[in-house]
């Protein structure tokens, strides 16, 4: 993930001043310097670390944290607010027009994403309730319109394409059409190039005098750290960007552009993307990323991805079932779906505060999920509502039929007999066990060997 090394690096030095009880200046300055040494390193803009590092140490110096019972908290809140600061104080957002339909248009260099992330943005404006169009004015790169069809199928979005034609009449048939047929907001793909260069830019000047969008957002990848942020300003300097939509912002890069653009540009980050697939796209909010980079999680985040992926009625009905005691293996089922809908197991744990920091790659075998639904999915239906008549021979039949050993279906029975013992206690008449407890013994039934290396969780 993004920022990892830069996070673990953070933690270090703040674990050091915490080890140290009462804090001098010169602590402070020591502690600045490794912090300075870290953003650089993470490729970060050497303006931003300057500037960055000046202000911190200003606010950490001062006598009121130097003096306080916790220096070393007062200067990590310091710093927390000052990446918030960094990334921008608020959630920025599209700005819709008046008088629909909203008109966001799409650009970058070639290989940014800028194709796939346009249908992810689609999507999710259609979650929120918009009717999207997306606009297929890309007719250099090979195959650039099958596959804005093929990602714009997939979110179940509409797009408009008029084949090899001049790009500028594509976008201004498309802003008709989207007036016409009821589209409230367009999206328009426009052509990247492997480099910045003039006929890109004119290009993108023209359709944008023809259509008059509400949002030029720039699509930048993070992997190319500090490049990333020179792009932004050329293509700022050319056609005027309002945001910038950061694309592979999951993968191992050192994340420093997220932390220059603002400053350099002035543009904000408003969305990023996080994995391949069409939902793995989120809105930036400063102060959840600066949450993350700090290691304390980001738990609103996980909150409103297990709200996408589970409704109010879902969740009703399971806890119906734990009432009753009927939680069976169809419903382990359906959690493990939610779950790997959600996104990886690594995205999800390094959102819980005091986890992402301790998360290696090594730790998290993301096949395990699909091991368990092989194993529940080789059960018959009576198997599954009544895993008690589970014997050895149907054991062995399960674990012939999902690939893996009767150990690991006498592991899985194990797991689960003891989750449904734990919700039978606090749940029964009596009720005797708090909330907290149960927790707390669900918690203690560790997964070594579907959680990977590290151990873990049952994943419900």
């Amino acid at each position: 993930m993004a920022f990892e090394g830069l996070s673990e690096k953070l933690n270090n030095v703040f674990k050091k001043l915490k080890s140290r009880g009462k804090l001098t200046e010169s602590d402070v300055k020591e502690a600045m310097r490794e912090v300075r040494l870290a953003l650089l390193e993470a490729d970060v803009s050497y303006k931003v670390v300057k500037d960055f590092v000046k202000s911190v140490t200003e606010r950490a110096v001062g006598e009121e944290v130097l003096a306080s019972l916790t220096p070393a908290q007062q200067v990590i809140k310091i710093v927390n607010e000052e990446l918030v600061s960094l990334m921008g104080n608020s959630n920025a957002r599209i700005n819709m027009a008046s008088k629909p339909p909203t008109v966001i248009m799409m650009c970058g260099l070639q290989g940014s994403g800028k194709t796939t992330h346009a249908a992810k943005l689609a999507k999710l404006l259609k979650k929120e309730g918009h009717r999207p169009l997306l606009a297929a004015c890309d007719i250099y790169r090979p195959a650039a319109i099958n596959q804005l069809q093929v990602v714009g199928g997939k979110a179940d979005v509409k797009v408009f394409e008029m084949g090899q034609t001049d790009p500028v009449v594509i976008a201004k048939k498309a802003l008709s059409y989207a007036k016409d047929y009821g589209h409230d907001i367009l999206i328009i793909d426009t052509a990247g190039r492997l480099h910045i260069d003039e006929a890109l830019m004119d290009e993108l000047v023209n359709i944008k005098k023809e259509t008059q969008p509400d949002e030029i957002m720039l699509v930048v990848d993070a992997m190319t750290g500090q490049d990333a942020v020179n792009v932004a300003k050329a293509f700022d300097d050319a056609v005027g960007i309002t945001g910038v939509l950061m694309s592979k912002l999951d993968s191992d890069t050192r994340g420093g552009a997220a932390l220059s653009v603002l400053s350099v540009t002035g543009k904000p980050i408003k969305f990023v993307g996080m994995g391949e697939k069409l939902d793995d796209f989120e809105q930036f909010h400063p102060e959840r990323m600066a949450s993350r980079i700090l290691g304390m999680g980001d738990v609103l985040t996980l909150i409103e991805k297990a709200e996408n992926v589970m409704t109010q009625k879902d969740a009703e009905k399971l806890t119906k079932k734990f009432k009753e005691n009927k939680f069976d293996m169809d419903d382990l089922l359906d959690q493990m779906k939610q779950i790997k809908r959600m996104g990886s197991m690594k995205s999800i744990l390094s959102m819980l505060p005091g986890v992402g920091d301790k998360i290696k790659e090594a730790d998290i075998d993301e096949g395990q999920l699909g091991r368990i639904e092989a194993m529940i999915t080789s059960m018959t239906k009576e198997e599954r509502s009544k895993p008690s008549i589970i014997n050895p021979s149907r054991k062995k039949r399960i674990a012939n039929g999902s690939g893996t050993k009767v150990e690991d279906v006498n592991r899985l029975l194990k797991q689960f007999d003891q989750m449904q013992k734990v919700m039978k206690q606090f749940t029964g008449k009596n009720n005797k066990m708090s909330l907290r407890k149960a927790r707390k013994q669900l918690a203690g039934m560790n997964f070594d060997k579907y959680t990977g290396k590290g151990g873990g969780n049952m994943p419900i």
